[in-house]
């Protein structure tokens, strides 16, 4: 069911709408100056900073301070955004205005494309730079192809299907506020001594939004490679992952492709021990662009659908 969230919620609008937000995105990318969500973590830096609190506090307060943190950050933004989708001749164009800046299948393509031509001219410098502005882990041990494939299917699910499911389901509020959490829990989603009880909020917040998507976005993983390896990855190693939606997403990512992704990774100057995704090799440079592709194909597939549902509802309404 659609939310009743403006003045033509129909869902050939709302598909419509979709269509020409990611042609904008492709067309132009992310703003290069004043991006909102720059804005939005210097804000979230502000907050963190009021709210955090002394040393010493007990876990539980912790939890209920960046509880309080989260609220102050979403409920504004999200109750301005509901209140400006209602707005007679404002909803349409607000509409997709923030299904636009939500939406990073550009970006995404950018980046990763940056440490492929790297790469492909022989500068592994470079590329360990390029890999380094998509992943958390240390530059000097990380294996760069895994790493940007990695990078490139999880990021699949949280800049692109992520955005367009609460889009379909909440239009613009539910769609902003999905972007506002994702924000919130790259800053403060972390299980290390800082965050693990003052980003607690956030990060169960992001888990929750991203639950659906999620499977969503790994089932087109599934359907448009190796299907029957996909599954099978899916089920049997996802629930090993110590994330509960990149697990899918990347375990069906990386079976639909025939690779094997995860293994040991360095961060912050210690190594982590994480379970296997996918079978076989480990992804070469072309692999990253296989990644791509297979995102760009999930995308072509739910636009598809999404238009075919908003005809055949504008033809029986």
């Amino acid at each position: 069911m659609i939310i009743q969230w403006n003045t033509d919620n129909s869902l050939i609008t709302i598909s419509l709408i979709a269509l020409v937000a990611v042609l904008l995105d492709w067309l132009l990318g992310e703003p290069r100056r004043a991006h909102p969500l720059v804005g939005f973590g210097r804000l979230v830096e502000t907050i963190e900073t009021q709210c955090y609190g002394r040393l010493g506090l007990t876990p539980w307060r912790q939890r209920l301070q960046g509880l309080f943190g989260v609220l102050l950050l979403l409920l504004p933004a999200t109750t301005l955004a509901f209140i400006l989708a209602q707005q007679p001749f404002f909803s349409t164009p607000f509409s997709l205005l923030i299904c636009t800046l939500a939406i990073g299948h550009r970006s995404l393509y950018q980046h990763a494309q940056a440490v492929i031509l790297s790469q492909q001219r022989g500068d592994d410098a470079q590329a360990r730079r390029f890999a380094a502005r998509m992943v958390s882990r240390d530059q000097a041990t990380m294996d760069v192809n895994r790493a940007t494939t990695e990078s490139v299917l999880e990021n699949g699910n949280d800049g692109i299907f992520g955005a367009l499911f609460w889009f379909i389901l909440a239009g613009a509020p539910g769609c902003l506020l999905y972007r506002l959490v994702n924000t919130l829990d790259a800053m403060w989603g972390y299980r290390n001594q800082r965050y693990r009880d003052f980003g607690w909020a956030a990060a169960r917040i992001d888990d929750l939004f991203n639950y659906l998507p999620a499977r969503l976005t790994a089932l087109s993983y599934a359907i448009l490679g190796d299907t029957k390896r996909a599954i099978r990855c899916w089920q049997r190693q996802a629930k090993a992952w110590d994330s509960p939606n990149a697990g899918p997403v990347m375990a069906a990512g990386a079976g639909s492709l025939a690779i094997s992704l995860g293994g040991p990774a360095c961060y912050q100057g210690h190594w982590h021990e994480r379970p296997q995704l996918g079978e076989g090799s480990p992804p070469n440079v072309d692999d990253i662009d296989r990644a791509l592709r297979l995102i760009s194909k999930s995308l072509a597939l739910w636009l598809i659908l999404l238009l075919l549902a908003g005809a055949i509802s504008y033809a029986y309404a």
